[in-house]
């Protein structure tokens, strides 16, 4: 019942722009939302992703949250549509890169398309992954929204509340960073 109550009361001060209570949140629940997810998905990166997603939705949209009575039943619920349509989004992908045919269609693939087919190889999927450690928390965001979200400049400047270059520019560098480490 207490950590209920703590739950709530964190839950409301987020509404109302407190980061103090955004990352108290996090800590007192996301180990337990990734061990959720994990037992939704059976894949631990998977759970680990949706529950990132989960929480940068919250802090982006804290101020159109509504009121919730039980914060862990409401973030399990949202963990399990996140992780829903990642699995849906990898399926599709999976689909689009079967039927893409032979390996010189990579080469008339965007450089978006290219990194989606060479996440595919373990290899390069662990080399990507030490890539983007080395992108801000901004970057990533903004990468995400671009490329796996489908959201156009604009759109993007309007969620992060950024000018349109602003987000154009942190993108670039962004992609000129995963190139030149994906390259070595």
């Amino acid at each position: 019942m207490e950590n209920k109550l703590l739950h709530h009361l964190l839950w409301e001060r987020i509404r109302g722009g407190d980061n103090g209570a955004f990352f108290d949140l996090y800590k007192a629940l996301y180990y337990d939302l990734v061990n959720f997810g994990i037992r939704v998905c059976g894949d631990a990166e998977t759970s680990g992703e949706a529950t990132d997603q989960v929480f940068i939705t919250i802090w982006e949209k804290h101020q159109q949250l509504n009121r919730v009575d039980n914060v862990p039943a409401y973030l399990r619920t949202f963990l399990k549509r996140k992780i829903l349509r990642l699995l849906e989004r990898k399926r599709k992908i999976n689909d689009a890169l079967q039927n893409a045919g032979a390996e010189g269609d990579w080469m008339e693939m965007s450089y978006e398309e290219f990194i989606v087919k060479v996440q595919t190889d373990e290899l390069v999927r662990f080399k990507l992954k030490n890539a983007l450690e080395k992108l801000t928390f901004r970057q990533k965001q903004l990468i995400h929204l671009k490329f796996f979200d489908g959201l156009s400049y604009e759109q993007i400047a309007d969620q992060t509340q950024q000018t349109i270059k602003t987000a154009y520019n942190t993108i670039y560098d962004a992609l000129k960073i995963l190139r030149k480490e994906l390259k070595d």
